[in-house]
């Protein structure tokens, strides 16, 4: 059993154990949560690839004692060449391949504003030595994971048509087993110069002609214009009120209303027992109640037709929540959104905390790799509609509609949560999950962390909109949970990678820190 790590020092979450360490070293070098997050950020887009890179994006929630939570929108838009007329003959967006890689990797931007928010704590660790962990880890190789070895078997096929795929992750052009060691020497050279020349770099130097160049020879619509115009935002966080605490997370074009919006209908369902018939159904009833409401309205936040902010009020939580029948599922016909990610937790000794998440959409993104730098690009963009008036439809510097959403809970006792996950679709359910295990039903941390789970849309790989179930959950559940009209389907496995990878670091008012983190991924709790 994994028990929830204790400190009082400082504590990092990820789902690598090498990305958690890297942060938890930058700590105990005298580094602060932002700084701490920067490093594991860059450790882990070379130690879990499959899952995150430098052409992806990020969204960041900072927390600073007494004052309000900053968040900062790394979220790259569409190319300025990216039309519905330069995909013309395309039925919808090419999943895979330079087609696919049509909006900016937002993530390094998002990384330099977050560090211009950590300006005054302090004195500011160099750059070089934020990335050192990153750098040593491309250069000398990583031991392959057990889930980047499956999802490559997985998705080898289709990957190794895109440019430069097979060259940066098979090894003598084929599949590398668990353990194996996996070099990327070209990243390592990007980050040194990244290191080097700074993060705007990225976007604005030589790494950023030479990206563009590379992009442009391969057939995406990106050009060096949309380096050069390309921003992080800092942004101005949704929040809702519930009896214990004060939920945030981020807004459009995340579907992070959803994620407040389950919880918030959850609460007034006044559910007694955890782990009950009543708790599961109550939260996968206020997920479709959520989800509905967030694929009426989500998109680009220049194309909002609501203000999000009011969707949690009082008046519309009331009437969400009253739709919500205890004894009986709504039938649930819905357009599940997919999505892989990483989500990753820092707290540094003066309570400073950060809920971080990075992605390139798809595993491995759209399995292009620049010859020149080494960077894995995103496949975020496919998410749009080639009709241009639909909600998502694609235009030149909208921004696509995203699944990622890191989560912040700031407690009346005043206790602080970082939680979130990797998972699509399943990063509000198991956000839910574990908040209501901890905050509501009084589990411990680890524990809500660690047990049986549920996903109500799409698996890796499969677009079937059931309820899916650890084998782990009790039988008469099972069979409650159909007898209510739920569209059931066990899953073989008692820990399923399908359920994401979550974690989360409380910090409480005498200091003390409690990480915890997924046994369902490769990664740890590492404690200064």
């Amino acid at each position: 059993m994994i028990h929830t790590r204790r400190s009082y020092a400082g504590m990092c979450v990820a789902p690598h154990h090498l990305a958690a360490e890297a942060g938890r070293d930058v700590l105990k070098a005298g580094g602060n949560a932002v700084e701490a997050m920067v490093a594991a950020a860059a450790a882990i887009a070379v130690v879990y690839p499959h899952m995150n890179a430098l052409g992806g994006d990020g969204f960041w929630l900072i927390h600073e004692p007494g004052k309000a939570p900053v968040a900062i929108d790394a979220c790259g838009p569409a190319a300025g060449l990216a039309t519905p007329a330069f995909y013309e003959g395309y039925s919808r967006i090419p999943e895979r391949g330079p087609l696919a890689a049509l909006t900016m990797g937002g993530t390094v931007g998002g990384w330099q504003e977050a560090l211009e928010v950590a300006r005054g704590w302090g004195s500011a660790m160099p750059l070089p030595d934020l990335l050192a962990e990153a750098i040593r880890h491309g250069r000398d190789g990583v031991a392959v994971s057990r889930s980047q070895h499956q999802l490559t078997a997985k998705h080898q096929a289709a990957l190794c048509q895109s440019p430069g795929f097979a060259e940066a992750f098979l090894i003598d052009g084929r599949l590398p087993e668990i353990g194996e060691r996996l070099r990327q020497p070209r990243l390592a050279e990007t980050l040194a110069l990244l290191g080097h020349a700074g993060l705007e770099d990225f976007y604005r130097g030589e790494l950023a002609v030479g990206m563009a160049k590379d992009l442009e020879a391969l057939g995406s619509p990106l050009r060096l214009d949309d380096f050069k115009a390309y921003r992080a935002q800092r942004v101005t966080p949704l929040e809702v009120e519930l009896e214990q605490a004060t939920l945030y997370n981020l807004p459009a074009p995340t579907q992070g209303v959803a994620a407040l919006m389950i919880l918030a209908l959850y609460e007034r369902l006044k559910v007694s027992e955890g782990e009950s018939v009543g708790h599961l159904h109550g939260l996968i009833e206020a997920t479709k109640r959520a989800f509905l409401l967030r694929d009426r309205h989500v998109t680009d936040p220049g194309r909002l037709g609501v203000l999000l902010q009011d969707l949690l009020g009082e008046e519309s939580l009331a009437r969400e929540a009253s739709h919500i029948d205890p004894h009986k599922a709504l039938p649930w016909p819905h357009e599940p959104a997919p999505g892989d990610t990483i989500w990753m937790g820092t707290l540094d000794s003066e309570g400073r905390a950060v809920s971080f998440i990075q992605s390139i959409y798809w595993e491995f993104g759209s399995g292009v790799v620049l010859p020149e730098s080494g960077v894995l690009w995103q496949n975020r963009g496919i998410s749009f509609s080639l009709d241009p008036d639909a909600l998502r439809g694609l235009g030149p510097g909208r921004k696509p509609f995203h699944t990622l959403n890191p989560a912040l809970a700031r407690f009346r006792d005043g206790r602080t949560l970082v939680y979130g996950t990797m998972g699509g679709e399943g990063q509000p359910q198991t956000q839910a999950a574990v908040f209501s295990r901890y905050a509501f039903h009084g589990m411990p941390l680890q524990e809500a962390i660690s047990a049986p789970r549920w996903l109500l849309g799409r698996t890796w790989g499969e677009n079937s909109t059931n309820l899916k179930l650890e084998s782990r959950i009790p039988t008469q559940s099972v069979e409650a949970l159909q007898a209510l009209g739920h569209d059931v389907e066990v899953l073989p496995e008692a820990f399923s990678d399908t359920m994401g990878h979550a974690g989360g670091i409380v910090h409480h008012p005498n200091g003390l820190m409690e990480g915890a983190h997924d046994p369902r991924s490769d990664g740890g709790a590492a404690a200064v």
